[in-house]
């Protein structure tokens, strides 16, 4: 028997560490090739990883709740024979690349710099890193990694990596931060302590009684926690709510049912709402796009991969609805569909996930009257759909009952300005109000 140690595969484009959300194999466990063996959540999706070769199980190197940075071993396996000194091809390490040519955030949005963060790195009296030899524009890093840099002083772009496809590693920041990076010059002398921030007050932690329970934040809740914090604390949220008269709208939905069911489609409103969205798209390019922090960049796509919100048991999470521009309003229906169910089941495929470029967060029957939803970050806008009511409307001279749904928009004022946003939603408005107009740009 040989011992064979399994490393944490590049399980996505952008994709620097992984999450242990469940062991499916203890120590001690004999597996069988492709064997699921552990469950590991990305910024990007949950993945299931299998053995690469059949074994005995002798070491699980994390538990679950642990992140685990893409190439570190995750699994020693005895394996017959003597090939095993090698690593599993599935774990490859990314294949080197210059630092200068890290993937663009635009597809790799975990790895974008806060604003928040790039400012610190540069106010007067925060300890700098030595100068050195070594520069990039965007260097590539996990988000620990950039806070790590932050708390110390340390500007990533003057970080030389030694960490796979050109990354940023924990230990580059600290050598950087004691002056022991590659090629550094003398250090500086230290700021007199004076002149240092005072360090920022922790919060108390909050007494606890007996009776209380301590729920670990993991998992997709841990995902969750950190990207709505990162879109509040960078994007300039502004809002804007208006409502659709609806009558129309469920005009042409009862139209389209009876085709939809024959085709095996449950046809809800939030097809038609994407098509409207789509549309209004088209006419403000500027909302279809994403930031990118590290090279103070605004990315206008010319895709229309509308990011859908689904509600899990797990949490709430965004699937990509690819090329909406090019789908027939039951087609929208189908991908829906199949997309919500495979959230709720665990079995989102990466490929839908992350590279959208616009966000619908429908509430659907619990929707309210308003509730402004945080922004998908690094996209620029998201549309918070409410529920239809019944209540009183102007018609013409008349105060009749009428179908009403409220929505809800937000957007990162750095980019859209106010009358921007406004003129988007209204002209989302006014498809719902005149769906007809969506058939004739369809056709």
């Amino acid at each position: 028997m040989s011992k064979f140690e399994f490393k944490l595969p590049d399980i996505g484009e952008g994709v620097a560490e992984g999450e242990i959300v469940n062991w499916l194999v203890n120590e001690g466990d004999e597996v069988s090739e492709n064997q699921e063996m552990v469950e590991v959540m990305t910024d990007k999706a949950t993945v299931t990883i299998g053995a690469p070769k059949s074994g005995k199980v002798a070491e699980r190197r994390y538990k679950v709740g642990d992140t685990v940075p893409v190439g570190d071993v995750l699994v020693v396996l005895d394996v017959a024979g003597g090939e095993a000194a090698a690593p599993a091809p599935a774990a490859k390490p990314a294949p080197e690349a210059k630092p200068a040519k890290a993937e663009a955030p635009a597809k790799a949005e975990g790895t974008v710099a806060s604003a928040v963060g790039d400012l610190r790195e540069t106010l007067p009296g925060m300890q700098k890193a030595p100068a050195t030899d070594y520069y990039s524009d965007k260097p590539l890093a996990a988000p620990a990694t950039r806070k790590l840099a932050r708390e110390l002083g340390v500007d990533l772009k003057t970080v030389e990596p030694s960490g796979s496809a050109g990354r940023v590693t924990r230990e580059d920041v600290e050598r950087a931060s004691s002056g022991g990076g590659k090629s550094a010059a003398p250090a500086a002398p230290a700021p007199a302590a004076s002149a240092a921030p005072a360090p920022l007050p922790e919060a108390p932690r909050p007494a606890s009684k007996d009776s209380d329970e301590r729920v670990p934040v993991r998992g997709m809740r841990k995902r969750i926690w950190e990207n709505m914090a990162r879109s509040k604390h960078t994007a300039a949220h502004f809002h804007y709510i208006d409502e659709v008269n609806c009558a129309e709208l469920i005009g042409l939905r009862d139209r389209f049912k009876p085709h939809a069911e024959r085709s095996g489609a449950k046809l809800t409103f939030l097809p038609f709402l994407v098509k409207a969205v789509v549309s209004a798209l088209k006419r403000h390019p500027r909302l279809n796009s994403v930031v990118d922090e590290a090279a103070m960049e605004h990315v206008i796509r010319h895709n229309y991969d509308i990011g859908i919100a689904i509600s899990t048991d797990a949490g709430l999470m965004v699937c990509a609805l690819r090329d909406a521009d090019r789908l027939s309003i039951v087609e929208i229906a189908k991908e829906i569909e199949r997309l919500g169910a495979a959230a709720k089941a665990g079995k989102v495929q990466k490929e839908d996930l992350g590279g959208t470029s616009f966000t619908i967060s429908s509430l659907g029957k619990l929707g309210g009257l308003m509730a402004p939803p945080i922004i998908n970050y690094p996209e620029v806008g998201i549309m918070g759909v409410h529920a239809m009511k019944r209540k009183p409307v102007v018609k013409g001279d008349q105060i009749v009952i009428g179908d009403v749904m409220n929505l809800s928009f937000s957007f990162d004022h750095r980019i859209i300005d106010g009358d921007v946003g406004a003129g988007f939603a209204q002209e989302i408005i006014g498809y719902l109000e005149n769906p007809d107009r969506l058939l004739v740009e369809m056709s």
